[in-house]
């Protein structure tokens, strides 16, 4: 039998949709009766299931199209400043649900999708495969799953509900699909092709001896106290007769063995390797005179150590051309500390602190042409609040001028209008921005320009000062679009007041301001109504148990020592220690991604953050981040890992030798 191509075997999954969607059918009603708390998630799904099988297979079907041409089916493409949008609380949601039915499948499906992820690996010609170099991967059927689903009329709880009843049937459905494709190859005599990994297999080995290194050594954690100790312990064992040890040699050793494990971490990409074999004269220098460096896990020089390398680990190929800017850099700036015949401890904190501010400029710099459009979008959601604080302002404005010739219309329109025009300056350029303190500022020029001239020369001056002023109050009706029999009524009042004034006439004393009245307009009334419905409502999804030994690489830690087992407590900590320039792993519109945090707002509200490819943007909501940190589908690239995992691989190997 000949061997299968892509093509083949994407057009025999696509034969398969059918069958697959019939075996949903029949699966999710099960899944769904058997608990009753889920019966009106039943009732929803009876009214929808008869048309569920064609939305299921028309999902899938121009994405297994794209597949079987070679085209990755879930590439997300570059978003634009015009589509720019951010990913909110609904949004987590529905990624914590595909992320649940993705990691439903590989459980079911781990030995399938090992063997298919070697068959395509081979065919893309790379050593080690990669998840999304399957065509086939869960991802594509959860997100086939999720467009099914969305015409279901549910909450998006309910719609996450769903979504977990049917991980289950998906998965039994797929583990038939991939064992049939799995079969064809084997009938090809590609076992030896698809039944193993070496990369992989010493992968998982590492993977499994690391944690084994970490957990084994209870009474003594892996800290370089504990190594100190372990080396000092091993040198000091009877010796077979050869040449004298000399003094002091532990240290040395201690430092040869460590760093060594440092530049074996299959982790770190060559360049970045030798990066980091370049800095170890100066490492060995620093030992030599500071006996501090081999004590202290905080020291400058392994957080230095630690900076590159998970900067480093952002980049999948060596040729990045982000990689190699950021090389270029280190090459220059390494040079004078390479040169010190006896380098110090602060010399390495002064080159970290270069490096932070670097990869913190060239984030920025990554973020600039989506910055302004997502500051823009934060100060909108700022309108309501700051359109109160506003209205009480111009009303305190109003109170300290009771001498102002005002009428009850002149008084609404700045209570009411002209509060939206400083908001909307404020909106369009910034809280601070000149634009708003010019509106605000408008309202005393207005107000004086309503009091009777006191001599010919004031009188003279505002006559010719008017014109101006006039001018300015139409282009801030223009910028909120202020109808024009409103806009008419204001300035023909504005006129009669101004003439009057003008001629030494006074206006009818003003009525007694009462104030604002309570705002009746419906629609402001029921979103303050939803708004404190929804802040009421408990979210029970955002505490769910989520296995996050699945993540690529260390999840966040949501519990510590310092914050016990308060959660809001320790997501609020994470968040607020988010810093510009760091990498993250993060499951964000079906997928994961590592990206770079490139933006936070003022308000630490909203976050932007940059992928590899600058052009590969994603927008979060701080709600977001929480719901997604809080279910393990965002993972900080740990700074800690690579002298960590030095340590402890280094104290196992002890061990093991003693």
């Amino acid at each position: 039998m000949p061997a299968p191509t892509l093509a083949a075997l994407v057009q025999d999954a696509q034969a398969q949709l059918g069958l697959l969607s019939r075996h949903l059918l029949d699966r999710i009603p099960d899944e769904l009766g058997g608990r009753p708390q889920q019966h009106l998630l039943l009732d929803a799904w009876q009214r929808q299931r008869l048309r569920f099988a064609e939305r299921f297979e028309q999902a899938l079907t121009p994405l297994l199209e794209a597949a079987a041409r070679g085209e990755d089916p879930l590439h997300r493409k570059a978003v634009s400043l015009d589509t720019l949008s951010l990913v909110d609380e609904q949004q987590a949601l529905q990624d914590v649900a595909v992320a649940h039915v993705i990691q439903a499948v590989e459980d079911h499906c781990r030995a399938e999708l090992h063997q298919l992820g070697n068959f395509f690996a081979a065919l893309r010609g790379t050593a080690r495969p990669r998840k999304n170099d399957n065509p086939l991967r869960p991802a594509l059927f959860a997100q086939g799953l999720l467009q099914a689903l969305q015409p279901v009329q549910l909450d998006p709880e309910g719609q996450y509900a769903l979504m977990r009843a049917a991980a289950q049937p998906l998965a039994q459905g797929l583990s038939r699909l991939y064992g049939q494709l799995c079969a064809e190859l084997r009938a090809a005599e590609l076992t030896p092709l698809i039944a193993g990994s070496t990369a992989m297999q010493q992968s998982d080995q590492q993977r499994l001896r690391h944690a084994g290194s970490i957990f084994q050594e209870t009474v003594e954690p892996a800290t370089l106290d504990s190594l100190a100790r372990r080396v000092d312990a091993y040198n000091s064992r009877p010796q077979r007769l050869g040449p004298a040890v000399a003094s002091g040699a532990g240290g040395k050793d201690m430092l040869s063995r460590l760093y060594d494990q440092i530049l074996a971490d299959p982790e770190l990409l060559p360049p970045v390797k030798a990066l980091l074999a370049r800095l170890q004269v100066a490492v060995a220098r620093l030992a030599m005179s500071d006996i501090s460096l081999l004590r202290r896990q905080d020291h400058p020089t392994w957080q230095l150590l630690n900076r590159v390398a998970a900067h480093g680990a952002a980049f999948e190929r060596a040729d990045d051309a982000g990689l190699q800017h950021f090389l270029q850099f280190m090459d220059q700036h390494i040079g004078s500390l390479l040169s010190q015949p006896q380098p110090s401890a602060a010399q390495f904190l002064q080159l970290l602190g270069e490096v932070d501010a670097h990869i913190g400029a060239q984030a920025r710099r990554r973020s600039e042409s989506s910055a302004s459009a997502l500051a823009l979008l934060e100060r909108e959601q700022q309108r309501q609040p700051w359109l109160a604080l506003l209205r009480e302002q111009v009303q305190a404005q109003l109170d300290d001028a009771p001498d102002a010739q005002t009428t009850p219309l002149l008084r609404q329109f700045l209570h009411k209008v002209w509060a939206r025009v400083i908001v909307q300056a404020m909106v369009e350029h910034g809280q601070d921005a000149p634009q708003a303190h010019a509106q605000i500022a408008l309202v005393d020029q207005l107000l004086d320009s309503l009091r009777l001239p006191v001599d010919e020369a004031q009188r003279l001056r505002r006559r010719a000062e008017l014109p101006a002023l006039i001018q300015k109050l139409q282009a801030g009706c223009d910028s909120v679009a202020l109808p024009a029999p409103q806009r008419q009524s204001l300035f023909d009042e504005l006129m009669r007041l101004h003439g009057r004034l003008l001629l030494g006439q006074q206006v009818a004393a003003p009525q007694p301001d009462q104030g604002p009245k309570p705002d009746a307009d419906p629609e402001a009334r029921l979103r303050q109504l939803l708004s404190e419905r929804e802040s009421q409502m408990p979210s029970r999804w955002a505490h769910e148990a989520v296995d996050r030994g699945r993540l690529p690489t260390v999840p966040v830690t949501l519990y510590d020592q310092q914050l016990g087992a308060d959660p809001k407590l320790a997501l609020q900590t994470w968040i607020e220690a988010l810093r510009i320039g760091a990498w993250y792993h993060m499951f964000v519109q079906s997928q994961w991604l590592t990206a770079q945090l490139a933006w936070v707002s003022e308000s630490r509200q909203f976050f932007l953050f940059v992928g590899q490819d600058a052009e590969d943007r994603h927008s979060l909501t701080r709600g977001a981040l929480e719901q997604l940190l809080a279910h393990g589908l965002i993972a900080v690239l740990e700074e800690d890992d690579l002298v960590q995992r030095a340590v402890a691989t280094l104290m196992q190997d002890l061990s093991d030798e003693a």
